[in-house]
């Protein structure tokens, strides 16, 4: 797959499904070590609690990366909403490099900003107070300090409110708001947005002051492993089967 660059987010992966790790560690052997670059948009893993979580499952993923990398393909990663905890650490073991929260990269001639995604969601105010509180660098530090269990339980609880929230929510809320799309596309110059946090993978068509633009939206790996293939020829969002139990 030489002469494309994948782009892959919302995979949430934790030790509950192993189906979604395999389907991941299959991708890494099979498709990104020959791509010309691989750019993870974010929530790769149901949450993070720091670079200091020992895990089977950390271990697997960082050393999935690293293979990549080593092999030529360079590797870079987005926070996301869940996974926002991930560091520097984490990020040598993994041969990855940390972008911004928003990054214009030059796609095959096309300047394009990636993104997780969460920003564009501003109709969620609630969502986007907590956003605010948990980036805070000295909240981030105090929260590393505390023993690996009470972050663990801390994590738990943020999953199980985030949960209850949703079920509250109409799907307008918590989708992108089109003003902010087209802010931030005029904002960082470019007709290509890409970014993923809301699960609703498609190529969406619009227009940016008076010119033709795309927002494509990458899928999550709940029920199959989803993909961006670029090209200078186009793009392509591919399935990837998730193992049979």
């Amino acid at each position: 797959m030489k002469h494309t660059t994948l782009f892959i987010a919302d995979l949430h992966l934790s030790a509950d499904r192993p189906d979604m790790t395999a389907a991941f560690l299959r991708f890494m052997r099979e498709d990104a070590k020959d791509a010309d670059a691989l750019y993870v948009l974010g929530d790769l893993f149901e949450f993070s609690i720091g670079d200091d979580e020992v895990s089977a499952l950390n271990g697997e993923v960082a050393a999935a990366f690293l293979a990549c990398s080593q092999q030529g393909t360079p590797v870079y990663f987005i926070h996301g909403n869940r996974d926002f905890m991930v560091g520097r650490r984490f990020a040598r073991a993994a041969g990855m490099s940390l972008l911004p929260e928003h990054k214009v990269i030059d796609l095959y001639g096309e300047p394009t900003l990636v993104m997780h995604g969460d920003t564009l969601c501003i109709d969620d105010a609630g969502y986007q107070r907590y956003r605010r509180v948990t980036r805070w660098g000295w909240l981030q530090w105090l929260f590393l300090r505390l023993p690996l269990s009470y972050r663990l339980g801390i994590a738990d609880g943020i999953r199980s409110k985030s949960t209850a929230a949703k079920e509250g929510k109409v799907m307008q809320v918590m989708d992108v708001n089109q003003s902010e799309v087209e802010r931030q596309m005029l904002r960082y110059k470019v007709q290509t947005l890409i970014h993923g946090h809301t699960h609703r993978p498609a190529i969406h068509h619009l227009s940016v002051n008076n010119e033709s633009a795309r927002r494509i939206v990458l899928g999550d790996w709940y029920t199959q492993g989803s993909v961006l293939v670029v090209s200078a020829q186009g793009v392509e969002l591919q399935n990837r089967a998730l193992p049979q139990a």
